[in-house]
């Protein structure tokens, strides 16, 4: 199994991440997220819930991965690294009171010949422990550690061919997602139930490619979970009148989709669903009229809360995010947040998740797309419908 793209792919990129690190002064960079490892290198395992990092100096072949020798051997087949790119830490080091894989990791960099370098640390990381900076950092006191939060995920924002290709597949998972769920909803249905065959579709895939299981689980608002934003499924049976929100997505190769759809099970669409979502698709449109190269989030929010305002509603969360590789819990890259006020600028072929949920009083609905944002305009990638269903029980 090779990886996902070609040696030219990665070599773009970390010639991409060198330039950011030579405008920054940095000499090399610590990277703890499995996110910014995947996108560098390939590199793909469940080995995240023990210490791993990546290293990449300004050399081209220097780019090291560390972490537990048990799961050294998945670099073999997810990247082109070489033998002595891949250090794998002893097994005895894994998970014990009295010592740490980030002290064998400063060790071998002592002997590599970095003291004395400027080094970027991802700092706010969900996989880097606090025990691990402190040791990287103390251990290795001859070194100047410089914040280096989302440089790579800065770089990864714009997409290139191949990255948009990947998506394209995984929206293609995301909309055969959707349709299970559409299909499975009925009138005494266990949410459990549903959502295990909409995950089943989700890593099945199509006939010609299959999925990994989202950086964000399927989310089913139903009942009085449809109030919030997240809520987990359950055990409950699905109930004649209730408007449900399904937030979903595919991912191909680690490269996530969103996509959130509601259904109305039931006779006829409430008025208030009607209303609302009379709303939230002119808003939508509205979004994507304004979302091209060179805008700020803040005039795209600024486009969505004009439809609030002549509708007389409310949504005080942001409405979307630059998408791409994820893990778990998150398929956010951390960097493009669409809010009031950002000046934050949105560059071509950035892919972004606008996401316009709207959590009232009892229930709720959402409404997203996964979009591509080109230089003088922006298109879905996903190709399901986006009105809301009546599912007659």
């Amino acid at each position: 199994m090779p990886p996902p793209f070609s040696v030219g792919e990665y070599n773009n990129r970390a010639a991409k991440v060198r330039a950011v690190m030579k405008q920054q002064g940095l000499d090399a960079l610590m990277i703890g997220n499995p996110d910014n490892i995947n996108w560098l290198t390939g590199y793909d395992a469940w080995s995240f819930y023990t210490p791993q990092m990546m290293l990449i100096d300004l050399n081209d072949n220097g780019i090291y991965w560390f972490g537990r020798e048990m799961d050294a051997g998945a670099a073999k087949f997810t990247t082109y690294l070489s033998e002595k790119q891949v250090i794998g830490y002893p097994e005895d080091l894994v998970q014990r009171p009295d010592e740490h894989p980030s002290l064998y990791i400063s060790n071998w960099m002592k002997k590599s010949g970095y003291a004395g370098y400027t080094i970027g640390l991802e700092t706010d990381s969900y996989f880097t422990s606090p025990r691990s900076l402190k040791n990287l950092q103390s251990s290795l006191n001859n070194v100047k550690w410089l914040e280096a939060d989302q440089l790579v995920n800065w770089v990864r924002v714009v997409k290139s061919k191949a990255e948009l290709s990947m998506m394209r597949q995984a929206a293609a998972i995301a909309d055969i997602a959707m349709k299970t769920a559409y299909e499975g909803t009925m009138v005494g249905v266990r949410q459990c139930d549903l959502m295990a065959d909409i995950v089943a579709s989700q890593i099945k895939g199509t006939k010609d490619f299959g999925g990994d299981m989202p950086a964000l689980h399927p989310l089913i608002l139903a009942g009085d979970a449809a109030s919030t934003a997240h809520p987990l499924w359950n055990d409950d049976r699905l109930k004649s009148e209730q408007t449900i929100a399904f937030e979903l997505g595919g991912c191909r190769k680690r490269y996530n989709v969103g996509l959130a759809r509601t259904v109305h099970l039931g006779r006829s669409k409430p008025k208030k669903l009607n209303e609302t979502s009379k709303a939230v698709s002119e808003g939508m449109h509205a979004v994507m009229n304004k979302l091209k190269a060179e805008v700020t989030t803040g005039e795209v929010h600024k486009a969505w809360q004009k439809v609030l305002d002549r509708y007389g509603l409310e949504k005080k969360s942001r409405i979307g995010y630059s998408i791409g590789v994820g893990y778990a819990p998150d398929w956010g890259e951390q960097t493009l947040s669409f809010r009031a006020h950002e000046k934050t600028i949105v560059p071509e072929d950035a892919v972004v998740h606008i996401i316009l949920g709207m959590w009232m009083d009892g229930w709720g609905m959402e409404l997203s797309e996964t979009i591509h944002v080109k230089r003088q305009s922006s298109s879905r990638l996903s190709k399901f419908s986006q009105e809301v269903q009546l599912i007659i029980e």
